[in-house]
């Protein structure tokens, strides 16, 4: 996706595709236990999508919404399924270490994401991602500090198997200031529509409504 017209059709799909498909499957998901994470797999050729989940938790803890959609995804016909690296995939949320993980071993080679880390934590009060990636993979070289090892980056968004960016990080390729403060206002209205799928969620945490995750 790098000329204009291609970074525009990408930024409509994905906010399309939350706004109409994954938001109401989130809205159910959360009323039952689920968290508010949700992802979809596109066909590269045309940005149709291909599958489209959500967090699926009150099953089991290792449903994410992205390994939901990764296993729909293969459970689907494989005469006329894509190659995954024909597709490009699309998560709500930054994915964690464990979502980043099945990315990678299932062959998708780029991705998206709507809401950072630090969103997840800040304002969905869901720091476990962040707090897996430092505690567990956040190695400390012999010459770290507190101060160095916390300027390091949690993950390469550039590698040798996927490169990950940021909806917002697209506006970046836009030409015009009106343009990107265009798609800016429209990212900040669909992530609007998470709020209240949160507060469902976090009214549900708080009744202890029942979910196979061990970290709500």
């Amino acid at each position: 996706m790098t000329n204009t017209q291609s970074t525009e059709t990408l930024l409509s799909t994905l906010l399309r595709i939350t706004e109409d498909r994954i938001v109401p499957l989130t809205s159910a998901g959360v009323s039952s236990g689920s968290k508010v994470f949700g992802a979809a797999i596109l066909a590269r050729s045309n940005l149709s999508p291909v599958t489209v989940s959500t967090n699926n938790e009150r099953v089991s803890p290792l449903l994410h919404g992205e390994i939901n959609c990764i296993q729909e995804f293969f459970a689907s016909p494989a005469e006329g399924r894509p190659a995954t690296k024909d597709c490009i995939f699309f998560s709500t949320h930054e994915p964690c270490s464990l979502c980043l993980s099945g990315i990678t071993w299932a062959g998708f080679n780029e991705f998206y994401y709507l809401f950072t880390y630090e969103d997840s934590r800040d304002l969905f009060s869901i720091p476990y991602d962040i707090d897996i990636l430092e505690q567990v993979f956040r190695v400390p070289g012999p010459s770290d500090t507190t101060e160095t090892l916390a300027q390091r980056p949690l993950y390469n968004r550039r590698n040798k198997f996927f490169t990950a960016k940021s909806l917002a990080d697209l506006l970046e390729g836009l030409p015009s200031d009106d343009d990107r403060k265009r798609w800016a206002n429209e990212i900040a209205r669909v992530k609007d529509m998470y709020k209240s799928l949160d507060a469902t969620y976090q009214t549900g945490k708080m009744a202890g409504t029942e979910s196979a995750s061990v970290w709500k």
